[in-house]
């Protein structure tokens, strides 16, 4: 994966992400600040600003401008989370060559990580993490089985992000806005957690179609 391919999963993510943007963002009007997909239109439309510089700079380099475009762009929790993910990822040795599942994993973990500390949050929480824990921990699980397909590794990894967001819709909030609403939370899906799911199937939609095309 190349810094091309990186921009060109984010115009893929900006388009599924406009294709869902009323449903995200009712979910937000239900237990959050309302200003989500504010927010996550903002940071896409900056990053694709600098499309240009992006493409001439190395995948980690690129990752890493990603996350201080994100910082300065986005407003709210959700800019500095975002931005943590792309600067865990591109501190990962090997972030330059990421043609290595097993690299792409520990780079996966690695911004998980980073956005679990910024945030202070985990599984059960009602917020991204819901999704992006689940779907690391059975990322770095898979890579170590040599019996899948990449594209069953992909398809598992969709099924595991979905089965994580929908878990949010019947705990109560602990962490954001959503907390002060307290048990009044439950029966709604987290937006942060339709999001990250949502990018998610769009990034393994796009490599399973890579496949395809070669």
């Amino acid at each position: 994966m190349n810094s091309e391919m990186i921009i060109q999963i984010i115009k893929e993510v900006q388009k599924a992400y406009e294709a869902n943007a009323s449903e995200i963002e009712k979910l937000d009007q239900a237990i959050g600040d309302g200003d989500h997909v504010i927010n996550m239109r903002r940071g896409m439309k900056a990053i694709l600003e600098i499309e240009e510089e992006l493409g001439s700079l190395k995948p980690g380099e690129t990752l890493n401008k990603i996350a201080m475009t994100l910082l300065s762009s986005i407003g709210g929790a959700a800019g500095p989370l975002f931005a943590s993910m792309f600067m865990g990822m591109a501190k990962v040795p090997g972030s330059d060559h990421m043609d290595d599942s097993k690299t792409v994993a520990k780079m996966f973990s690695s911004g998980v990580e980073l956005v679990k500390q910024r945030g202070k949050a985990d599984v059960g929480d009602k917020t991204m993490m819901d999704v992006l824990i689940p779907v690391s921990t059975l990322f770095s699980d898979l890579v170590e089985r040599s019996d899948l397909s990449k594209d069953e590794m992909l398809r598992q990894l969709m099924a595991e992000a979905e089965r994580g967001m929908l878990s949010t819709k019947d705990i109560a909030a602990t962490k954001g806005r959503a907390s002060y609403l307290g048990e009044r939370a439950k029966g709604h899906i987290d937006p942060g957690a339709k999001s990250c799911q949502l990018i998610i199937f769009t990034i393994c939609d796009y490599l399973m179609n890579q496949e395809k095309i070669r």
